[in-house]
């Protein structure tokens, strides 16, 4: 039942361009030899040379084909998935004279010509430095565009994080901010951690007398003041919108109260600050917002006290509150 058989005859790497005419005759050849029309078959290799050339052969790239005999089909099968019908055989071959036939081509593929194999080799070597030279190349046209995808959505979140008239960092960034320094400083306990709430004394006035425009320079004045006090790479500064601005400082409080006076100073004494910091001694059970809160009650200290002046409120070891309170001086 020749039907029902599947036998590959032959196999052979394309590699150069006579790898390929190689093929082809060794495949006309069996084609007669197994009874077929050889000038049919001639027609069809035509095209057979055509999408093997297509799919890669003769390029230096070794593409294995194989000539096969499905029944009483003769066909050529290559591993991108071309499956060819080169031929129909009229009587169904015997086994012995299909070994015959498989025997001499896998020997006619055995090719021992130095200079065939020199250039073979050189062909190839030429694809792989090609495919290894057009692969790096798409790494780094990969690599560039991760690159810019990546700066793209750095870009974006910076913007999304940023006041766009201050160019300070806005509250969702403080927020976050905020978060994970605290609970560093908890967690960790040799750290110490600051953080200072400004609001700027009776700003509504000064923005409804001298206009918006004034009003505007007059906030990117106290932004510049504080980003000159700060570490950049460690600290932060932040605008939460008006006249409320906030810093996070990884310093105690005698630092934290040297910085607030640089701002205070550079405002002209117009700013009312309010501190509170974390010590290695700070109560593990103090939460978040009982420390944002007493930041916020030395800040209303400062106000209620005739504004234009500093409370720090750091923490002692005894876990009592102790306040310094620090006003502008001229220099």
């Amino acid at each position: 039942m020749g039907w029902m058989r599947k036998v590959e005859l032959f196999k052979q790497n394309l590699a150069v361009e006579p790898d390929v005419q190689h093929f082809i005759r060794l495949s006309l050849s069996a084609i007669g030899e197994l009874g077929g029309n050889p000038f049919t078959a001639s027609l069809a290799l035509l095209e057979v040379g055509r999408r093997l050339r297509s799919a890669g052969a003769g390029a230096g790239y070794p593409l294995p084909v194989s000539l096969e005999l499905h029944g009483l089909d003769v066909r050529i099968r290559c591993d991108t998935g071309h499956d060819i019908t080169l031929a129909k055989l009229r009587e169904d071959p015997s086994p012995g004279q299909i070994e015959q036939v498989s025997r001499t081509l896998q020997k006619s593929t055995e090719i021992s010509d130095p200079a065939f194999l020199l250039r073979r080799n050189q062909e190839m070597a030429r694809y792989l430095d090609e495919t290894r030279a057009r692969t790096e190349r798409e790494l780094a046209e990969l690599q560039a565009s991760l690159d810019a995808r990546q700066q793209e959505l750095h870009e974006t979140l910076r913007q999304a994080e940023t006041d766009p008239l201050t160019g300070l960092c806005n509250r969702r960034a403080f927020d976050m901010r905020l978060e994970m320094a605290f609970r560093r400083a908890i967690r960790q306990r040799g750290e110490p951690l600051s953080l200072l709430l400004f609001d700027l004394d009776h700003f509504k006035e000064v923005n409804d007398q001298y206009g918006h425009q004034y009003g505007d320079a007059y906030l990117n004045k106290m932004a510049q003041a504080m980003l000159s006090v700060i570490r950049q790479d460690v600290d932060g500064a932040f605008r939460f919108g008006g006249d409320e601005f906030a810093m996070l400082l990884v310093a105690d409080h005698v630092t934290a109260c040297d910085k607030a006076r640089q701002v205070l100073r550079s405002m002209a004494g117009k700013v009312s600050v309010g501190i509170a910091s974390i010590y290695p001694d700070t109560p593990a059970t103090l939460t978040l917002e009982d420390y944002v809160r007493q930041a916020d009650d030395a800040l209303y200290q400062a106000k209620r006290a005739g504004r234009g002046r500093v409370i720090c409120c750091p923490q002692n070891q005894l876990g009592c509150i102790s306040e310094c309170v620090i006003k502008a001086t001229a220099t």
